[in-house]
């Protein structure tokens, strides 16, 4: 498909924005209030040679930015894919004056084929009968005929590599495990200025790496810790995204039960984004200074699983007690975080699929965040504008008893279910060097939709890879303003 910008050209659908109370949009249509709402999707079929209108609301108009236009995009495309036409005009540069300047016609030229693409989006390479793609063209109609060429150039690494990421998460696990997971990044990122480096069984051995080891013990696949080195600027301080990827998770000897426990796949959910993250950025000419931690291993039953009363003992002393097994997720994370610091990472964002009591606590939109207050605070903001929201947890001290154990210094799971999400990031702040900045995020439940919805399609979000990408180029800009040192 062809995206190009410029002035109105023939086509068979066009596209109107309807914010509400925006005044008439749409020449000689009247259109109802409902059609305004935010999410409203209506179609007004031309007859004969004329070109079939798409109606989009956007709900009330103080509240339209990009990222209700990517949502209204996603939506658009579905619609205009499902009809079968073939090219598309979108009203822009009506819709960029209507909001007197809150979105600049670039921006609004992003955020759309930002939404259009990340919208199109489908998981069905094993379906016999694809879904349709039918668009050859989609035209934004501007104020001019300026070339946003570079935008949308920028625009289509963006969503390649958050698509990357959806893919590596919903692909099955016969055919995505620990050791087909090493060679598909092998792959993905020889021809990148990206050094890749694998930790075998051996070397995480050697390592003392004992949670991915423990973890791993029940599956046929061998773990690993996949290091992604990208150094354009050895001046700054080093960056660590550190991603949870257990390829499937069944829970160990605790294991999971359910009628479709197909969804324990999207367990790498943090993986993917730490992944995605790294394509974009490879692909960039960002000057800085970042490594990737991808834990990977399976968590499966089997004669050899390690078992509930297992005890865990790490490099940096501590003994952990595995009170439950399927609270894995934070014995491999730890491996990653204190290899983070022997590489001698000043940041580290570690994100994990790691509670399902996030998602009690801040819904199946947003996920949550701990950890050091300012750099929380820029991913907030971060999120906020890019769609990849989260909320700033607290780290809360009184809790630390609830990870007490009678044998070992600390249990993997509290005893009781309240806070567990809060508990789990001070599990993971005892292995963080004093000399890092560390944040902890968790998108246990942000990793899928179960309908589509906007740009998300049914399956896997991609949520985090665009968050990590343009938290990495905030912190290379920040460090260039400091000169090299520590912003």
């Amino acid at each position: 498909m062809k995206i190009t910008t410029g002035f109105v050209q023939t086509a068979d659908v066009t596209v109107y924005l309807c914010p509400e109370h925006a005044g008439q949009p749409v020449p000689q249509l009247e259109l109802r209030p409902t059609m305004k709402a935010r999410g409203a999707v209506t179609w007004f079929y031309g007859r004969g040679e004329e070109a079939h209108v798409l109606i989009l609301g956007l709900g009330p108009e103080a509240r339209v930015d990009a990222e209700r236009l990517r949502e209204a995009a996603g939506n658009a495309a579905r619609a205009v894919h499902k009809e079968g036409f073939a090219t598309v005009n979108v009203m822009l540069e009506s819709f960029v004056r209507a909001l007197n300047g809150a979105l600049s016609e670039e921006e609004a030229v992003r955020a759309w084929a930002e939404g259009w693409l990340l919208g199109s989006y489908a998981f069905d390479k094993y379906k016999s009968r694809k879904e349709a793609r039918t668009v050859e063209r989609l035209h934004l109609v501007c104020a001019s005929e300026a070339s946003y060429e570079e935008a949308l150039e920028q625009t289509a690494i963006r969503t390649e590599g958050a698509m990357f990421a959806r893919d590596l998460c919903n692909e099955p696990p016969n055919v995505l495990h620990p050791e087909s997971l090493v060679e598909m990044v092998r792959e993905r990122f020889a021809e990148r200025p990206v050094n890749v480096r694998v930790y075998g069984e051996q070397e995480l051995a050697d390592l003392g790496m004992n949670g991915l080891l423990t973890v791993a013990q029940g599956s046929r696949y061998k773990p690993a810790l996949i290091e992604l080195t990208f150094c354009t600027d050895p001046s700054q301080p080093l960056l660590a995204l550190v991603g949870k990827g257990i390829t499937f998770d069944m829970g160990g000897m605790n294991v999971k039960s359910g009628r479709d426990i197909s969804d324990a796949r999207f367990d790498m959910g943090g993986s993917c984004a730490v992944l995605g993250a790294m394509d974009m950025i490879s692909r960039s000419e960002l000057q800085a200074n970042i490594v990737a931690l991808i834990a990977v291993a399976d968590n499966m039953p089997d004669a050899a699983a390690f078992v509930p009363s297992t005890v865990v003992t790490y490099p940096n002393g501590l003994s952990v007690q595995v009170g439950n097994t399927d609270a894995e997720g934070r014995l491999v994370l730890a491996d990653a975080l204190l290899h983070a610091g022997r590489l001698g990472a000043r940041e580290v964002i570690d994100i994990a699929t790691l509670t399902g009591n996030v998602g009690e606590a801040l819904g199946l939109s947003v996920a949550g965040a701990w950890g050091d207050r300012k750099l929380v605070e820029t991913l907030t903001a971060i999120g906020e504008t890019n769609g990849d929201r989260l909320w700033p947890m607290p780290l809360v001290d009184d809790y630390e008893e609830l990870l007490r154990s009678d044998y070992a210094d600390m249990n993997n799971i509290p005893p009781i279910s309240y806070g567990g999400a809060i508990v789990a990031a001070l599990f993971l702040r005892r292995f963080v060097a004093e000399t890092m900045r560390w944040v902890h995020i968790d998108m246990a439940n942000t990793v899928q939709a179960k309908a589509a919805r906007g740009y998300y399609p049914a399956g896997a979000t991609g949520y985090g890879a665009r968050l990590l990408a343009d938290f990495a180029v905030s912190r290379a800009e920040a460090n260039r303003t400091a000169g090299g040192g520590e912003a």
